[in-house]
């Protein structure tokens, strides 16, 4: 790894552990901490978007496994940066294609992508909202091959994956 490229890994690994600090912040009935937080997101996201026109993809064999996990997480949190995340999926997805990307990190952000569009998703990965005490996901084309289509991308049936989230 050259040196150039071992900065940016580190700095995509300090944005996500940033991010996870801070995401409490994204639902918080505190305007003042959704402010820090689209804040932070849109800052992480510029800088992404820099990366990409500098480096393409940050893959894991080139920047190593955090890096890259870190810089999907930030594609997935750039939800007010639609063309971020459009750029990041096509680039992720050609990524996919060479095996050098994860299929599940891939269906997460498709399905960010498509919900952001005002799309159905596709796997049932990202959740609406919390009805009778469950979570529900935003809507999903063809809903009864939901957990088929997660399978293939590595992905826990839906009733398991949401077995783990904290219920209000």
């Amino acid at each position: 790894m050259t040196p150039e490229v071992a900065a940016v890994a580190a700095e995509l690994v300090d944005m996500a552990e940033a991010d996870h600090r801070a995401a409490g912040w994204a639902n918080s009935e505190d305007p003042s901490e959704q402010l820090a937080w689209r804040r932070l997101t849109t800052r992480h996201a510029d800088r992404l978007a820099e990366i990409m026109d500098a480096q393409g993809w940050p893959t894991a064999e080139r920047f190593g496994a955090d890096a890259a996990r870190a810089a999907w997480l930030v594609a997935q949190h750039a939800d007010r940066q639609l063309d971020v995340q459009r750029r990041a999926l096509r680039l992720m997805e050609r990524a996919a294609a060479q095996g050098a990307c994860g299929a599940r990190e891939l269906a997460f952000l498709r399905d960010r992508v498509l919900v952001n569009e005002g799309r159905e998703q596709i796997c049932g990965t990202q959740i609406a909202g919390v009805r009778d005490g469950a979570p529900v996901p935003w809507p999903c084309e063809d809903p009864e091959r939901m957990d088929d289509r997660r399978a293939q991308a590595g992905i826990p049936p839906f009733a398991e994956y949401v077995a783990h989230f904290p219920v209000a």
